[in-house]
């Protein structure tokens, strides 16, 4: 029997907020993603305070996550929800 589910691996990645470097050590990813930078991160981004009338903008760090995800699709010449053949 030939098969039928083609099935796609994805790979999801998006980084956190940007954060002090300091605080960035206790970052954790969303549900299902996994941390795939260490320490404090990749300081690659900046970060605003407000004082009063003035926004301050400040060098900090993010982590970049990832989330492999498996996207169901069908195998060629199949097709449907049950990807059934010609």
């Amino acid at each position: 029997q030939m098969k039928k589910q083609c099935d796609q691996k994805l790979l999801i990645r998006m980084k956190t907020e940007c954060v002090p470097c300091s605080l960035n050590l206790e970052t954790q990813c969303p549900a299902g993603y996994t941390k795939i930078t260490n320490g404090t991160g990749i300081p690659d981004c900046r970060y605003y305070l407000e004082i009063k009338t003035h926004t301050l903008s400040f060098p900090g760090c993010r982590h970049q996550c990832m989330k492999e995800f498996e996207q169901p699709e069908c195998c060629q010449g199949h097709w449907g929800p049950d990807c059934m053949g010609k």
